[in-house]
């Protein structure tokens, strides 16, 4: 039998699509991200659908039913984290009373964001990563205060995502800040988020990624009856909400729609989350969230943060903002009994495996710029270290202009490098890698004239 030379079998793979990609995984993100229980996941949603309603309206004085309890619960489990932390975890009751608007607050409102605070190691690395789902639930009538509104996907699924990733990473150290937090008023009009992210801007935080869970726990849809928990999307804008008309000649000149930093941010989501998740896809949908909807990571994307929306591929509308009753032997309403739990361990590990790879990479690099002084087939890139961070070296990522995904990946330990492809056909971006290999959201180049 004649054989054939390793060399052109290697070429004939290549040439025909098969190149292999090699997987390489933080060994300590693999072991959490199997951490994750759908036992543990279950037994958050049954407790939250426990106390009857969870509008942003009912009783805030109630300790059985309501939001008040509800928040109350997930105040007492944070802390029951923290003690796991060794003095890392922090809980915080973020207050504020907001006067009715006349639209979906009819009354004088209070209001709390539940936060638990794992503060990261470095004092120098300021970047704060923050996870988040919605604590209040609804019916048909977003008015209706008093009724069963269960809540058990949306978006019981989304906090218990929020609290399965603090149990976990509760136990470990990182150079960054992690925040996960249990929102209010989502369904009265983004109210926690914009509150919180209004609070982020004024204070000056380093928001880097914000990762917003919901809906994220069925597997079926309405209407199409499609079943599938192999999949699940995450939406991000592609052109900036904030400071839009500045940076609106640059983005056309330099055909930037599509790498915003909340796109960029959705990218890493994809790969990282691919990487940890066995058989699940993060399909990326191009919108800022669902058709004429909004989400929590809004009010974050509005404020110039990085922030993405993370939610199940085929909602059933059946299962969400409905009254709980049978129809024409149909049962409506958001209940734990049209819930998958193990969909939804695998897509809180998207979330964990993200967060948990951003905050042990160091800061991205400084001042990445291309350098354009004359014409030429090549494209030269340099940058600067960040201030902090232990850094092995960076990755320079390179993919077609048509790509929706880097294609390439160039290591190197210094801070520049001259590649052999034409920036006319190519974007390229540059990643800081720990020496774990956790690489940092990556960095469009500016242009040095």
């Amino acid at each position: 039998m004649r054989r054939i030379p390793l060399i052109f079998f290697s070429a004939f793979l290549v040439s025909n699509g098969y190149a292999q990609v090699i997987i390489q995984k933080d060994p300590e993100i693999e072991k959490m991200v199997s951490e994750i229980n759908a036992d543990s996941l279950k037994f958050c949603i049954g407790k939250l659908v426990s106390f009857g309603t969870r509008h942003t309206l009912s009783p805030s004085t109630d300790n059985k039913r309501g939001i008040s309890a509800a928040r109350d619960w997930v105040f007492s489990r944070f802390n029951e984290f923290a003690k796991n932390s060794h003095g890392r975890m922090t809980v915080e009751r973020d207050k504020w009373t907001l006067p009715a608007d006349g639209k979906r607050v009819d009354t004088t409102a209070y209001m709390e964001n539940v936060m638990a605070i794992l503060h990261g190691t470095d004092t120098a690395d300021k970047r704060i990563f923050i996870i988040s789902g919605h604590l209040d639930s609804r019916i048909t009538n977003v008015m209706n205060r008093s009724s069963d509104a269960p809540g058990a996907n949306d978006d019981g699924s989304g906090v218990s995502a929020v609290m399965e990733s603090a149990r976990i990473m509760s136990n470990h150290a990182f150079p960054a800040t992690i925040i996960f937090v249990a929102v209010c008023g989502e369904e009265q009009g983004l109210l926690g988020s914009a509150h919180l992210a209004e609070r982020a801007k004024i204070e000056g935080w380093n928001v880097e990624a914000m990762l917003n869970n919901d809906i994220m726990g069925s597997n079926h849809s309405n209407g199409t009856n499609i079943i599938d928990n192999t999949r699940v999307r995450v939406f991000s804008e592609g052109l900036p909400a904030a400071d839009l008309e500045k940076k609106a000649a640059s983005i056309r000149q330099s055909g930037l729609e599509n790498d915003g930093y909340s796109r960029q941010l959705a990218r890493y989501v994809k790969e990282t989350g691919e990487r940890y998740v066995a058989n699940l896809e993060v399909v990326m949908v191009y919108r800022s969230d669902r058709f004429l909807r909004g989400g929590d990571h809004l009010p974050f994307s509005e404020r110039g943060f990085a922030a993405v929306r993370i939610t199940e591929m085929n909602e059933n509308y059946n299962h969400q903002h409905q009254d709980v009753r049978t129809e024409n032997n149909i049962t409506y309403g958001d209940l734990p009994e049209f819930m998958d739990f193990e969909y939804l361990r695998k897509n809180t590990g998207v979330n964990l495996a993200t967060l948990v790879n951003l905050a042990k990479s160091p800061p991205p690099p400084k001042e990445p710029k291309t350098d354009v002084k004359q014409l030429s087939n090549l494209t030269y890139l340099h940058w600067k270290a960040p201030a902090t961070g232990k850094i092995k070296g960076y990755y320079v990522l390179m993919r077609e202009t048509t790509a929706s995904q880097w294609q390439k990946k160039f290591f190197t330990t210094t801070t520049e490098m001259n590649l052999p492809y034409s920036i006319d056909n190519y974007f390229f971006a540059v990643q800081s890698v720990s020496n774990d290999g956790n690489e940092s959201l990556a960095q469009l180049p500016s242009i040095a004239r």
